[in-house]
C-alpha cells in the first residue's frame, strides 16, 4: 500500500500571502517613484516662481547699467554695478537660466518670442527678428518668458 500525502492546507495560505507580498511591494515601490516624481515638480514649480520674480529686478538692473550717463561710466559706482549685473548672470546660469537669443535679424520663433509690434511695411518672405523690447529667459532648457521682440520682414 502506497502512502499518500494529503496537502497541506498551509501551502495555499502561504501562496496567499506570498502574492499578496509581491502586490504591496509592487504598490510601495509605485508609491515611492510617484512621491519622487511629485517633489521634484514641486521643487521645479517653486524654483520658476521664485526666478520669475527676480527677472523684474533684473530686467531694472540691466536698463540702469544700459543708461549710465557717459561722463560717470568710468566712475567706481558705475563699474560696481555693471560688475552686480556680471555676477547675477554667473549666479543665474547656475541655476540653468539661460537668455534667450534675439538679438537684430535673428529669425522669429514663436515658440521662444512673442511679437508686441510688427512692420507691415517691410516686404519679404522671411520674418526676423528687428529688435529686442524685453529679453526672455530658458531654464533647463524651457521658456518660462519669451522675449518681446520687434518682427519685420526681410
Amino acid at each position: 500500500m502506497t502512502k499518500t500525502t494529503k496537502p497541506d492546507p498551509r501551502d495555499g495560505q502561504i501562496v496567499e500571502l506570498t502574492a499578496d507580498l509581491q502586490r504591496l511591494r509592487a504598490d510601495f515601490e509605485n508609491y515611492r517613484k510617484r512621491i519622487e516624481a511629485e517633489k521634484q515638480t514641486a521643487r521645479t514649480d517653486g524654483e520658476t516662481r521664485a526666478i520669475m520674480k527676480l527677472l523684474p529686478v533684473i530686467d531694472t538692473i540691466e536698463r540702469a547699467v544700459a543708461h549710465i550717463p557717459s561722463d560717470i561710466v568710468e566712475h567706481p559706482w558705475a563699474k560696481g554695478v555693471a560688475g552686480l549685473v556680471k555676477q547675477l548672470e554667473t549666479t543665474l546660469a547656475g541655476l540653468n537660466l539661460q537668455r534667450i537669443d534675439a538679438s537684430a535679424n535673428q529669425p522669429f520663433n514663436p515658440e521662444l518670442h512673442q511679437a508686441v509690434q510688427f512692420d507691415d511695411a517691410a516686404e519679404g518672405d522671411n520674418e526676423v527678428i528687428a529688435e529686442e523690447l524685453q529679453p526672455g529667459y530658458l531654464l533647463n532648457g524651457s521658456p518660462i518668458r519669451h522675449s518681446m521682440v520687434k518682427v519685420t520682414r526681410k
